[in-house]
């Protein structure tokens, strides 16, 4: 028997792979979740009214990741359930971040790049211009915020790229790797000096396509050209479906089953303790659960390797969402905005939930809150009243809404967001490689390892059982 530890979306899809690709009548499979409830931090609370998300809320289509959910997603019959913001949407060309407490809305078309737009002072084309008389610096990892800086100016790091990492994992640009979302054009700099000298060098290469067979709906994601997706009834929909299919094909899962211990025998024999004191004798083990929780799993028998583990660091996001029942929307259409960092705000931002999803009445926000600043900003004791009434005045005083909210919801994720600093990718491959080393039946997948998006999750548990199925 093989068993996933972890019933979020890491663990649901290393069970759906396992089904797919290894699984047969000979193996048997079983899935443990700590708790009573399976998605991780994909949460939906639905009503009639309003759908208020606590983790994600919508997902991109593109780029292999993209396209490999949307075959997921049809093969799971959930086709139907699929709501597209198009290209043309407000929610796709409207992106804004809060200066001073205005907001300004991002270029989104090519010709806006030639203007000045706040709360840039100057045209970003010649950000672009800047990147060709600065110099290369060979580096082996860099933070993203040094990149930008170094090869667009500082402002395009503070106002662009700096609040799209606390949008995208609520993080410090100045921390975070330039590996996380701009790889191949830190390598461009490695390699030729500068990034569009890179470009113009890699124009007319032959582009690798994409190998996977492609789904009717993510063939129609591609012709449609979609922004982004989410799901009817919330994004909840899609781990629910996920245990239905293992529940369905015999997979044996089990809530409220936290694992205490992992002893590994040899290389085909692995033993769990269970916080009842039941040891289970299993041939493999998937590790979709934080790396913080698993390095206390492996600390008695590998210290070096829970150690390691534990480096990964992760941060608390408070999650403010908002229903406004008003006939007249409260908001100009957009999909939200964000906050720079240096603005020292105590929130990260706010999502237009009722712009991007149809089902939305009224006016529905999530005001995000922390990250990164969570314990400077909110210190150790602050309760969900105080966090409500902070999100609220913001709310007001940048979005100008007097009216009180007719329902609210407070939650603050603990340790919700892996962050991946600086080193994060050379640290991920010396864990791998001590498992390999030492021969232990152990697989990682997860947002602690690979990307911390839905389709990073989702491609990291095929990925990594393709591997083992080949082996």
């Amino acid at each position: 028997m093989a068993a996933i530890l972890g019933g979020g979306l890491g663990g649901l899809s290393t069970g759906y792979y396992l089904l797919k690709n290894c699984v047969n009548a000979h193996m048997k499979l079983a899935l443990f979740e700590a708790s009573d409830f399976y998605g991780g931090w994909i949460r939906s609370i639905r009503t009639n009214d309003y759908i208020f998300e606590q983790g994600p809320r919508t997902i991109r289509p593109k780029g292999p990741y993209g396209l490999n959910t949307l075959n997921m997603i049809q093969e799971l019959g959930l086709s139907e359930h699929v709501s597209a913001v198009l290209p043309s949407h407000p929610a796709a060309t409207t992106r804004m971040v809060c200066v001073g407490h205005t907001l300004h809305t991002l270029p989104s078309r090519f010709s806006q790049i030639f203007t000045k737009t706040k709360p840039f002072s100057k045209p970003l084309i010649l950000a672009a211009l800047h990147d060709l008389t600065q110099p290369g610096l060979e580096l082996k990892d860099d933070s993203i915020y040094n990149f930008v800086s170094r090869r667009f100016g500082q402002e395009l790091a503070d106002y662009a790229v700096s609040p799209m990492i606390c949008g995208i994992c609520a993080g410090d640009a100045k921390e975070i790797s330039v590996k996380f979302l701009m790889k191949t054009l830190f390598e461009y700099e490695q390699t030729h000096g500068g990034v569009l000298k890179g470009v113009v060098k890699n124009m007319f290469k032959p582009q690798p396509e994409n190998e996977q067979a492609l789904s009717e709906l993510a063939l129609k994601s591609q012709e449609e050209r979609w922004s982004v997706y989410t799901l009817q009834g919330g994004l909840e929909t899609l781990p629910e479906t996920l245990k239905e299919h293992l529940v369905n094909n015999n997979v044996e899962v089990h809530s409220n089953s936290k694992i205490e211990e992992i002893e590994f025998v040899d290389s085909s024999s692995v033993l769990l303790r269970n916080k009842k004191g039941e040891i289970l004798d299993l041939k493999h083990v998937y590790s979709a659960i934080p790396a913080h929780a698993l390095a206390k799993l492996v600390e008695r028998q590998h210290p070096h390797l829970s150690e390691q583990l534990e480096q990964i660091p992760f941060v608390n996001v408070g999650i403010v969402n908002l229903f406004f029942d008003s006939q007249e929307t409260l908001i100009a259409p957009a999909f939200g905005f964000l906050v720079p960092p240096k603005e020292n705000s105590p929130i990260l931002g706010v999502v237009f939930d009722s712009c991007c999803n149809p089902e939305q009445k009224g006016t529905v926000l999530t005001v995000m809150l922390g990250g990164r600043w969570f314990k400077e900003r909110f210190g150790d004791n602050i309760t969900k009243d105080q966090l409500l009434a902070i999100a609220m005045k913001e709310v007001r005083s940048i979005l100008k809404i007097t009216m009180e909210p007719t329902v609210s919801h407070v939650n603050i994720l603990e340790k919700c967001i892996p962050q991946y600093v600086i080193g994060h990718y050379d640290r991920v491959e010396y864990i791998r490689k001590y498992i390999k080393q030492h021969n232990l039946p152990l697989s990682l997948v997860g947002c602690s390892y690979d990307g911390v998006g839905i389709n990073d999750v989702i491609y990291s548990a095929k990925a990594q059982v393709e591997r083992d199925c080949t082996v």
